[in-house]
């Protein structure tokens, strides 16, 4: 009797790809969580093959802060383009010209946490009954803790100890009006996964993870971008480095690496050396020792 066997990445596509096609069978308006960073760009592809040769039957909705990498806002605009795909913004600006939110001051502010309140409006706002992240275990311990199908209360709250069991892989969407879930296809991967994918596949994925030249400053043990956005303390040297980022979020909160990986070949064999987390240059995690789960009971992705 002849068998049929699939490496490691074949297993883990068609497991997010079952995922996704879970979501549309159970749903009545879910979306995709659209940052601009090779998670989302992962789960999009992903969702591409799932439906293929149908177009992709979520809309992407990204919630902008202003003060995104131009590299990014230019990459999800010639993507929604290439797909033909509905594009959702939620403004975290809007969300402060509204007096929704109050933007922080000094040194190390972040719109980050501004990011909630605007997401949440966005899903009241059209009716979203799911929205799709590209969050994975791997990444942080706040999300090893979560399902794959995460159930979120009224108020988009998360409940760490009130989870649906997923168990045989039978996930359970069933939900009261005003609740929504998040569901993460790729929530078994880890970051050498997400790279190798991304490398067999050809995913095109923003300059900004190759190494490149650009004025940093050293903060929090991370080469920060120097941008319109950051404030600069007095002691603090701009100085040119080659670096690429791991991660993708807010300019003012995102840091590099020192890096000579120009290619995905070179990015998978530094990852593969690398014993730091994915997360350890995002300043916005090194608030607390609870900063995303407390983030994520707010209603954060």
């Amino acid at each position: 009797m002849s068998r049929y066997y699939l490496n490691y990445l074949d297993e883990l596509e068609s497991e997010a790809m079952y995922i996704l096609r879970e979501v549309w069978a159970q749903f009545e308006n879910p979306v995709i969580l659209f940052s601009g960073g090779k998670d989302s760009i992962l789960v999009t592809h992903l969702a591409k093959k799932a439906f293929y040769p149908a177009k992709i039957p979520f809309p992407l909705l990204h919630v902008d802060t202003g003060h995104n990498f131009p590299e990014t806002i230019q990459f999800r605009n010639d993507l929604v383009k290439e797909l033909g795909v509905q594009l959702i913004v939620g403004s975290v600006q809007q969300s402060i010209n509204n007096g929704r939110v109050t933007e922080e001051k000094g040194k190390n502010a972040t719109r980050n946490a501004l990011q909630t309140t605007t997401l949440l409006d966005a899903i009241e706002a059209h009716n979203i009954d799911c929205a799709i992240g590209g969050g994975r275990r791997d990444e942080e311990k706040a999300r090893a803790k979560e399902r794959i199908f995460s159930h979120r209360d009224d108020f988009g709250q998360w409940d760490p100890k009130n989870q649906r069991p997923e168990l045989w892989n039978i996930y359970n969407g069933s939900h009261f009006q005003g609740e929504h879930f998040r569901v993460f296809p790729i929530s078994n991967w880890t970051e050498m996964d997400v790279w190798n994918y991304i490398k067999r596949e050809k995913i095109a994925i923003p300059s900004l993870y190759f190494a490149h030249e650009r004025q940093v400053v050293r903060r929090q043990n991370s080469w920060i971008p120097v941008s319109e956005f950051l404030v600069l303390e007095d002691q603090e040297v701009v100085v040119t480095k080659t670096v690429r980022f791991r991660t993708l979020g807010d300019i003012t909160i995102t840091g590099g690496i020192e890096s000579e990986a120009k290619t995905l070949a070179e990015i998978v064999n530094e990852v593969a050396a690398i014993r730091q987390t994915e997360r350890g240059n995002r300043s916005d995690d090194k608030r607390s020792e609870s900063a995303m789960e407390d983030r994520k009971r707010e209603g954060y992705f």
